[in-house]
């Protein structure tokens, strides 16, 4: 697909969400009432699912996928034998809407990272805000030349895909950076990153995201705990051939590659997600970093976590929609369809034929088809959960399991927000409403170096 027509998608693949939705909801239903007539196809789904663990579990090492790059030292060497003008130019953006909290660490962050000054840059788009994050910026703009910034007005559209293809026209980057307001970024990461896109066919690198607050409660532990199942899962996926995908925060696209699909979508919630897929339909993989990693502020209260996984799930299920004739056409190749089948499957059509799979086993005596295969599903993700703890932490086995005990009761909430984002897709036409998660500044002093009285003469 040519970035044309992804323009011309861009615009109407959202059109007649909700239809689509129904007509979703309805296969599942039927699907599901048939496989109580027919309780070979319970073990047919459970047989392609048990093909894709033992896949992963049997996953190649990351030296077979990317044979060029070796991460430990490859990184180092290639920074003393090159030229600074030799090296990719990086653009690294951020939207802000009132985020005065965290704005000033960010920005820090990014303007003292490890690389030649002369070959990044840093772009705050101030979403039209109402606190005092202008006058932050301003503040910061007189101390870090990089630091460059864009105001929008109030007229201004598309939510955080606007705010980034506004800025995009402005950059002069080879590779484009995209960070939350709140991310706490490591010296060491455009370094790290140089190596990976040597390799032609990387069209995106996500980094493993950690949960800043994790110690806060038992909502920000989960969080940390999910964060490390995702990572793993993800990196596990990319080994065989599967989709990596795109978190938003600490995110690396190739420029060529994000013109060759057609910028970012200004009609979704979820612009990684729906990124995610247009890249792999244009011929483009993502890779993902364990090392380093980008940190954010989790959540801390159970109303927060519901409105926004709401939001993530809803964007998630929409790029199905959006993008279903491109993926049933194989465009994306056997083994990335496959996967990206299988994982639609397991985190949302599953759960929503619980409810006709009940109902069917009421109505004709039969036992439920499908706690099997959930079961079989819990049992695979706590394993890598585990995995991934240990892996992300260094923690002992014995508090990766411990941890990975209450990360999967956490878990559980997926359940209903599953549940409620199909019902409501079904119900309510198409909606965009992108709802900001508040940041209150986690860790650091967040003013820490601003001087407020400056502040306050730029208001």
């Amino acid at each position: 697909m040519h970035e044309t027509d992804f323009r011309s998608s861009l615009q109407t693949g959202g059109d007649r969400r909700r239809l689509k939705t129904i007509i979703v909801m309805s296969i599942v239903y039927g699907l599901t009432f048939g496989m109580h007539f027919a309780p070979w196809s319970r073990w047919l789904l459970l047989g392609l699912f048990s093909i894709q663990a033992l896949r992963l579990i049997f996953a190649p090492p990351l030296s077979a996928i990317l044979p060029e790059v070796n991460f430990k030292n490859e990184s180092e060497n290639y920074l003393d034998q090159t030229s600074a003008q030799d090296l990719p130019f990086f653009s690294l953006l951020a939207s802000a809407k009132n985020e005065e909290a965290v704005i000033g660490n960010l920005v820090k962050n990014l303007c003292q990272i490890d690389y030649p000054s002369d070959r990044f840059e840093v772009w705050i788009v101030d979403d039209n805000s109402s606190d005092r994050t202008s006058e932050v910026l301003a503040s910061l703009k007189q101390k870090y030349p990089q630091l460059k910034t864009l105001r929008r007005g109030e007229e201004a559209q598309g939510g955080k895909s606007g705010a980034l293809n506004q800025v995009l026209a402005l950059t002069k980057g080879d590779i484009i950076g995209v960070f939350d307001a709140d991310a706490q970024v490591p010296a060491d990461v455009l370094q790290s990153l140089v190596p990976v896109f040597q390799q032609p066919k990387i069209g995106a690198v996500q980094l493993r995201k950690a949960i800043a607050n994790a110690s806060e409660n038992w909502w920000t532990s989960g969080q940390s705990a999910e964060m490390a199942l995702d990572w793993c899962l993800q990196d596990l996926r990319i080994r065989v051939g599967g989709v990596g995908e795109l978190r938003g925060n600490g995110q690396f696209v190739r420029l060529a590659a994000l013109k060759d699909c057609g910028g970012w979508n200004e009609q979704t919630i979820t612009d990684d997600l729906d990124l995610t897929i247009r890249l792999h339909l244009c011929q483009w993989d993502i890779a993902c970093l364990n090392s380093p990693a980008v940190q954010e502020e989790g959540v801390v209260t159970a109303k927060q976590l519901w409105h926004q996984r709401n939001r993530w799930a809803e964007g998630g299920f929409q790029r199905y929609l959006d993008y279903w004739s491109q993926l049933l056409s194989g465009r994306m190749g056997f083994l990335k369809t496959f996967d990206a089948s299988l994982f639609y499957i397991n985190q949302y059509l599953l759960t929503v034929a619980f409810i006709p799979d009940t109902i069917a086993a009421i109505v004709l005596r039969h036992n439920p088809m499908l706690p099997a295969i959930a079961g079989f599903s819990l049992a695979l993700s706590s394993v890598t959960m585990a995995f991934g703890l240990r892996r992300s932490y260094q923690m002992s086995w014995r508090s990766a399991i411990w941890q990975t005990t209450t990360g999967m009761i956490y878990m559980l909430h997926w359940i209903p927000v599953i549940a409620s984002v199909t019902l409501r897709m079904c119900i309510l036409p198409k909606r965009l409403k992108w709802v900001k998660t508040q940041h209150q500044g986690a860790g650091d002093t967040i003013l820490e170096d601003i001087d407020l009285q400056e502040i306050e003469t730029h208001a």
